[in-house]
């Protein structure tokens, strides 16, 4: 991890960043604010579509570590937002060893508060592109790390709609490098349920705000996130909206699908 000068870039809006807004955080800047509030005039719901991303990771990754997963691979990992995935993980198996991934500048400055672990466990940082993996897999720091020999999950929450290229190719080169009884767990953005075009609501007009400022982002359908799982064994309830995933006694409302609009799943590698 370099300790020189970081660009943050900061009159630029960043994804990171109006995430971080969204959630109520303080690690933007004017860009980013201008930005996420434009978006929320598009799309109101966006912080709901937020809370329940991160509500969800916490989910997944508690499911994981009662499957027995030490190791985590978190790529995309974003502002530092209590708790992260290694206090999640570590307070169900303090032996939990995880590794972040990402190239945001404004990560890579968080960086060292994310390292601290239990004295069990261990937590490592990547400064690494999520359309290299190759450059992630090798990684010494994930090498000294993670032993790719046993089970690891890879947690891409809410990354794969921002990444150019074959994102097909990108996961698919993440799983062969694991061992048998890994996991991926994933979210994505959808517009399955924007009504049309003309949608006031609808979650293309949001992502019409990031593409506008120079952030690409591709949404998909439930059959486009179900190819991403194709060489692995889909865990019940398969591909579905976050909120519904294994959130058994919890009704929700038809409408609330909409304001998430992010669809969900976990696959095991066997």
């Amino acid at each position: 991890m370099s300790d020189g000068p970081i660009d943050l870039r900061t009159d630029v809006p960043h994804s990171a960043r109006m995430y971080d807004y969204f959630l109520g955080g303080k690690d933007n800047y004017q860009a980013d604010r201008d930005a996420a509030e434009k978006a929320l005039q598009e799309f109101p719901a966006v912080r709901v579509t937020a809370r329940t991303n991160r509500d969800f990771m916490r989910h997944a990754t508690r499911y994981l570590a009662g499957q027995g997963i030490r190791q985590f691979l978190d790529i995309g990992t974003g502002i530092p937002t209590e708790p992260n995935l290694h206090q999640v993980a570590q307070e169900l198996a303090p032996e939990s060893r995880v590794v972040y991934a990402d190239n945001d500048p404004i990560v890579l400055s968080h960086a060292r508060a994310r390292l601290l672990s239990t004295r069990a466990g261990r937590t490592a940082y990547i400064d690494a592109d999520a359309a290299h993996p190759e450059s992630i897999l090798a990684a010494p720091e994930l090498r000294d790390t993670l032993d790719l020999s046993q089970p690891v999950a890879v947690s891409l929450m809410a990354l794969l709609h921002f990444v150019p290229g074959d994102v097909y190719e990108v996961v698919n080169t993440l799983i062969e490098s694991l061992a048998p009884g890994s996991y991926l767990a994933m979210s994505h953005v959808t517009t399955d349920f924007d009504e049309g075009d003309d949608d006031p609501d609808g979650m293309a007009r949001l992502l019409q705000v990031y593409i506008d400022r120079g952030i690409p982002v591709r949404p998909r359908t439930r059959a486009e996130v179900a190819r991403f799982f194709e060489r692995l064994e889909l865990v019940d309830p398969g591909v579905e909206v976050i909120h519904r995933w294994r959130n058994e006694g919890i009704e929700h409302p038809r409408s609330h699908d909409k304001q998430v609009s992010l669809y969900g799943a976990i696959g095991k590698k066997v």
